[in-house]
């Protein structure tokens, strides 16, 4: 439970219960407030201490600290068809990032407050792909980048297949969003924990009918 200090002003009268057996000038009285885990209700008591009490430190608030040294950034998209190339409907599209500490991780940073020291690492724990089209996708993986001999194979872990053009829409084009979930795992100060953050990205792709010759 982290606990802050302040010295109390006035001090509390020769006498007071506060002083513990003490008397002014041997010591002196601090206001203790302690924030039981994650709530409001604050606990604040007068106590006696020969010299200034140390600050105690919330390790939770030392792993933000660590995860706002990190550089976490939404997907670097790839996807076919390529934005300012064409698709075409029906085929399937291939949805992927590149793996790197900052799109994917895993990206580790450490804070220091006071005697408290947290390590945290990140990872990206799925991507939801927006596709435009009312259709969402969720990867629990960075998935696969297309390659030339996949051919109309699906992709075997991240994929979708439009079946209306994206001349439906007002743009002409498929706005795609993909949406990062970072799951951060964090250990310091006898304590230990989880937080979670979003990133995303964006492109716009075209997806045109198959044009049939007569």
């Amino acid at each position: 439970m982290p606990c802050t200090y302040k010295l109390a002003d006035p001090q509390p009268p020769a006498g007071s219960i506060d002083w513990e057996g003490h008397k002014p000038g041997d010591g002196a009285i601090y206001e203790k407030t302690c924030a039981p885990g994650k709530t409001d209700n604050a606990i604040t008591q007068m106590v006696w201490a020969a010299d200034p009490p140390e600050e105690q430190v919330d390790p939770a608030v030392v792993a933000q600290q660590a995860v706002d040294k990190m550089l976490l950034v939404g997907p670097r998209i790839g996807i076919t068809p390529k934005p300012g190339g064409k698709g075409v409907v029906g085929m399937p599209v291939y949805l992927w990032t590149a793996k790197t500490a900052s799109t994917y991780g895993p990206n580790t940073a450490s804070a220091t407050a006071g005697s408290v020291t947290v390590t945290a690492t990140a990872k990206v724990s799925k991507i939801v792909w927006t596709m435009g089209d009312g259709a969402t996708v969720t990867c629990t993986t960075a998935g696969t980048p297309y390659k030339a001999e996949y051919g109309k194979n699906p992709s075997p872990d991240c994929g979708h297949r439009y079946t209306q053009p994206s001349s439906t829409r007002e743009s002409g084009k498929y706005h795609v969003t993909a949406t990062s979930t970072w799951t951060i795992d964090w250990t310091g100060g006898g304590e230990s924990g989880q937080l979670t953050e979003t990133r995303d990205s964006a492109v716009d792709i075209t997806v045109a009918e198959v044009q049939v010759l007569n």
